[in-house]
């Protein structure tokens, strides 16, 4: 099956929220209506972690997994369970850890534990409702200490981990450098590899205030903008893939576990990006999990001028990004 939704932020982050929130079943009902078939769901290990015990999980908050499993699975969405945050590593506010993913035993067991711990849990849910996204959005090379070979052997272990418990279970990599960078290397683990929609920086990030990457391209207009030495049309968007192309060639199934674009992009040029995105996913059979459901990329409530908002079982949907999403859930 080809997976196509949305990504949740019920326990996203313990610095923004105080306790995990309750699966939003509204939501879920919007999405299965529409047809799409897919929830990611980040997490932030803090939630059930005091004091940086690793090993030692608070029961309730794992309760509240279970509890979006199960609303999930009575809609028939699948649920791709993802650590956002991870012992030692998170793509935000890194500086937060005690330790360091890629260097630490400590980070390393942790990490390790965890996913025993969900995969010992969750044992017998079809594979089918459930997956495993082990980290969401490992670093640059180098950055951290990271080398491939160090990421390669510690995805390796996990796997082999979840594998030794729970044979059957669908595992996702994100690829390196924040979800960009294919991972050849790892072929022939036999798990989905999940890369990123959203290049170029400057088009999907633009007005950003948490990150000022987005000035080192030459404005928000799509197609034609200049970042990373690239100018950016459809044809840059299928060469930018290319590294993927070449793992799926391989054999590995892709999934774009994440895109978007962000409230500040000019509503034409976000349209024209995101048709051109979604119709390069199209073209090569890969699903997707738009960041986000609801809120400053969602298709409700992002605010962005021009947009064409209406009214649709109870939200106020930007309709044009809904037919896009739509529109490339066939494959070509």
């Amino acid at each position: 099956m080809t997976h196509y939704g949305f990504n949740v932020q019920w326990l996203y982050s313990s610095d923004s929220m105080a306790a995990p929130l309750p699966p939003d079943e509204r939501a879920l009902d919007f999405m299965a209506a529409h047809g799409f078939n897919f929830v990611r769901l980040p997490t932030d290990y803090r939630f059930w972690t005091k004091d940086h015990a690793y090993t030692q999980l608070d029961e309730r908050v794992l309760e509240c997994i279970d509890a979006y499993l199960a609303a999930c699975q009575s809609r028939g969405l699948h649920l791709s369970l993802n650590l956002h945050r991870a012992p030692g590593y998170c793509i935000n506010r890194n500086d937060l850890e005690r330790h360091n993913l890629w260097a630490d035993d400590v980070a390393q067991d942790g990490f390790r534990h965890i996913w025993r711990t969900f995969a010992q849990r969750y044992r017998g849910v079809t594979p089918a409702a459930l997956s495993f996204d082990l980290l969401n959005e490992p670093p640059e090379v180098g950055q951290y200490g990271m080398t491939r070979e160090s990421h390669a052997a510690l995805m390796r272990s996990v796997v082999a981990g979840i594998r030794g418990i729970d044979p059957a279970r669908p595992i996702v990599i994100d690829g390196l450098g924040g979800g960009h960078l294919a991972m050849p290397e790892l072929a022939d683990l036999g798990v989905t590899h999940s890369g990123r929609g959203y290049q170029p920086m400057c088009v999907s990030h633009w007005g950003a205030t948490w990150w000022d990457g987005w000035r080192q391209g030459s404005g928000p207009h799509y197609p034609g903008t200049v970042y990373g030495g690239v100018t950016w049309d459809r044809q840059a968007l299928r060469d930018f893939y290319a590294p993927w192309r070449d793992v799926q060639a391989l054999g590995v199934p892709v999934h774009i576990g994440e895109f978007g674009c962000y409230r500040e992009t000019p509503n034409g040029d976000a349209l024209r990006w995101l048709a051109d995105l979604l119709g390069v996913y199209r073209e090569f059979g890969w699903g997707y999990g738009l960041w986000e459901f609801t809120g400053n990329f969602g298709i409700i409530g992002h605010g962005r001028p021009d947009a064409r908002i209406e009214r649709v079982d109870g939200y106020d949907v930007d309709v044009e990004l809904l037919d896009l999403l739509k529109a490339a859930r066939e494959t070509a």
